[in-house]
C-alpha cells in the first residue's frame, strides 16, 4: 500500500511538471507572436509613413511647378497696366496741337509775316517784337525750329504706341525730353518777360502745352511707374452672316 501510494505521487508530481512546462512553453509563443505582432504594425507604419512621404514631395513638386508658373506670368500680367487710354489720347492731342502752332512759329519766322491775331503794340503781347528779338535764335538756330523738332518728337514720343511699348528706354526717353522741354520753356518765359519785356501768344499756347505734357507725365510715372500703358480694347468684329437662300426643288 505504501508503494503504491509513494508511486501515485511520483506520478501525479511528474504530470504536473509537465503540464507546467507545457503552460509555459505556450506562454512563451504567445509572448513571441506579440512581439511579432508588434513589429509588424510598427513596419507596417514606417511603410504607411515612407508611402506618405512621397505624395508630399510629389505635392511640393506641384506647388514648385505651380509658383514657377505664377513667376513667368508676373511679367506678362504687369504688361498692359501702366497708364490709361485717357491719359494716352489726352497727351497724344496735345502734342499734335503743339506741332501744329510749331508749323505755323516757323513758317511765319521765314516769311517773315504777322502771326494772325497777335498784336503789335507796344503793350505786353507783341508777338513780332518777340519772334524778331535776338532771344529768338540759340545757338543760331531759330526757336521756332526748335520747337518744331521737338513737338515731331512728342508726338512720337506721345502716341498711344509709344505708352504701350514694353521696353523700359522709351518711357525714360519720355521723361528725359519733358525736363528738357520745360527748363527751355522757363528760359523762354524768362527771356520775354524780363529781356524782351513781352510776350507772344502763339508761344505762351506752346509754353503752356508743354508744361500740361509734363505735369501729365509726371503724374503717370508717380501713378503707374513705368510700366507699359493699358492696351484698347478690341474692336468688335462684325461677322457676316451667310444668307440663307431658299432652295426651289
Amino acid at each position: 500500500m505504501t508503494a503504491s501510494k509513494s508511486s501515485r505521487a511520483r506520478n501525479a508530481r511528474s504530470a504536473a511538471q509537465a503540464a507546467a512546462a507545457r503552460n509555459g512553453s505556450a506562454a512563451q509563443a504567445g509572448t513571441a507572436a506579440a512581439r511579432n505582432g508588434s513589429a509588424n504594425r510598427n513596419g507596417s507604419a514606417g511603410n504607411g509613413q515612407l508611402g506618405t512621404g512621397v505624395p508630399r514631395g510629389g505635392a511640393g513638386g506641384r506647388g514648385g511647378a505651380r509658383g514657377r508658373a505664377i513667376a513667368d506670368d508676373l511679367p506678362a500680367a504687369t504688361v498692359g497696366a501702366g497708364p490709361a487710354i485717357w491719359l494716352q489720347l489726352a497727351t497724344f492731342a496735345l502734342a499734335l496741337a503743339g506741332l501744329g502752332v510749331s508749323i505755323y512759329l516757323t513758317i511765319a519766322h521765314f516769311t517773315e509775316s504777322t502771326l494772325a491775331g497777335c498784336s503789335e503794340t507796344k503793350g505786353l503781347v507783341n508777338c513780332t517784337k518777340v519772334t524778331t528779338s535776338p532771344q529768338s535764335y540759340v545757338f543760331g538756330i531759330p526757336v521756332a525750329v526748335l520747337g518744331l523738332a521737338f513737338y515731331v518728337f512728342a508726338v512720337a514720343i506721345m502716341s498711344p504706341w509709344a505708352w504701350r511699348a514694353a521696353r523700359r528706354e522709351i518711357h525714360l526717353i519720355r521723361i528725359a525730353s519733358l525736363v528738357v522741354g520745360i527748363g527751355f520753356v522757363l528760359y523762354l518765359l524768362y527771356a520775354e518777360l524780363f529781356i524782351i519785356g513781352s510776350i507772344c501768344l502763339y508761344c505762351t499756347s506752346v509754353h503752356v502745352i508743354t508744361f500740361v505734357l509734363f505735369v501729365l507725365t509726371m503724374f503717370a510715372v508717380a501713378a503707374w511707374g513705368l510700366k507699359s500703358g493699358a492696351a484698347w480694347p478690341e474692336k468688335l468684329t462684325l461677322r457676316r452672316k451667310p444668307s440663307t437662300e431658299a432652295v426651289s426643288a
